[in-house]
């Protein structure tokens, strides 16, 4: 016999947390599945934890609109919660003439973005900010920041529980069933639930759970791919206040300089695709590839300088060489489903974007 659950949210990353607290706070009555032994061990854990601003995403896109929304939700949640974060600022910085156009594509696509605090540096003015940086110009994003992403993911667990919510661990969904009466969902444990209302927030694992889900047409699925991005960290401390982001690359941000709370400096993520979503061991030799990279805008960076850190994977929708998939929020006027909604390809800015995610999920 099934149990009658009215929400069942699958993965508790930041999404999915703020999914299902989102759906606990209209009144919900709401279930988080988790596969894993804690909340958050995916990629809502091997990030960056920046919150971006929303300069990068094509105008119109889900992207940049849930990013520009979800930075100020981010802001305004982390003020009230108490959640460790701080706005210290990006500059993105063009190391030769020839980068500059790039610049200025972004300052344009930011401006269409709604993002118009961005700031014009020359040379001088750049190394008055950051005095180690070397740049021919630079481009400064004030409303650019970081936060401690796992704090962040206790309060937002906090909430849903405050409102009647739970989570439930060591969870994993092992097949579903889409009726009129209903999604069934069976756990690996032999659990039977049925679920009103189900949403798909399993991050790497979304498209491969959405094909178990029997009357899903295979059709609205995508194919995932899998972009590994490898960290390092910086031996001692770095001479750097605010986050140094290089021109960007096709497939990524290139490897950019961040800063978690305490100061400490790392530097990544690369690119690199990888057809094993577990794929998560950091190889020492890719860091002879970031020296280069980041003495292009910190040639004070001594050798050996650089330590193996963590890494990360890019849960895409987009093959090599494809324009970067938008993010994928999909209810039942696409798909048939009543009830289901998935999501698929949140990556960056799926961090700085959860809190608009869950309200989109909502309104659906």
């Amino acid at each position: 016999m099934s149990e009658a659950v009215d929400c069942v949210v699958v993965g508790a990353g930041v999404v999915g947390l703020a999914v299902a607290r989102a759906l606990a706070l209209q009144g919900r009555e709401v279930m988080v599945l988790e596969a894993a032994d804690a909340i958050g061990t995916g990629t809502s854990s091997r990030n960056s934890e920046v919150i971006h601003a929303g300069l990068y995403y094509a105008t119109g896109s889900l992207k940049a609109r849930l990013c520009v929304q979800g930075r100020d939700l981010l802001y305004a949640y982390c003020a009230e919660r108490s959640v460790p974060h701080r706005r210290c600022g990006k500059l993105i910085v063009a190391t030769s003439p020839e980068q500059i156009p790039a610049l200025q594509g972004i300052e344009a696509r930011a401006r269409a973005n709604g993002v118009n605090d961005l700031q014009w540096l020359n040379a001088a003015a750049a190394q008055a900010l950051e005095p180690a940086l070397q740049c021919v110009a630079a481009l400064y994003s004030p409303s650019t920041g970081i936060v401690d992403s796992h704090a962040l993911m206790l309060a937002l667990q906090g909430d849903l529980e405050h409102a009647g919510g739970l989570v439930a661990l060591n969870s994993p969904l092992a097949h579903a069933r889409c009726t009129a009466e209903g999604i069934h969902l069976q756990a690996v444990d032999g659990t039977e639930l049925l679920a009103r209302t189900v949403v798909n927030a399993a991050g790497l694992a979304a498209p491969g759970l959405a094909r178990r889900f029997e009357g899903l047409d295979a059709r609205h699925v995508p194919m995932p791919h899998y972009a590994k991005g490898s960290y390092f960290t910086l031996a001692g401390r770095a001479p750097f206040s605010r986050l140094v982001y290089p021109a960007p690359e096709a497939a990524g941000l290139g490897v950019h300089l961040t800063l978690d709370m305490g100061g400490q400096a790392r530097f990544g993520p690369d690119v690199q695709w990888v057809d094993d979503p577990a794929d998560l061991q950091v190889d020492p030799a890719r860091g002879d590839a970031f020296y280069a990279e980041v003495r292009k805008y910190w040639p004070g960076l001594k050798d050996g300088a650089l330590v193996p850190g963590y890494a990360g994977m890019r849960p895409k929708i987009s093959a090599p060489g494809e324009p970067a998939a938008d993010f994928v929020v999909q209810g039942a006027a696409v798909h048939g489903v009543p009830g289901l909604v998935n999501l698929f390809g949140i990556e960056s800015p799926g961090l700085t974007s959860s809190l608009a995610i869950g309200a989109c999920v909502v309104a659906l």
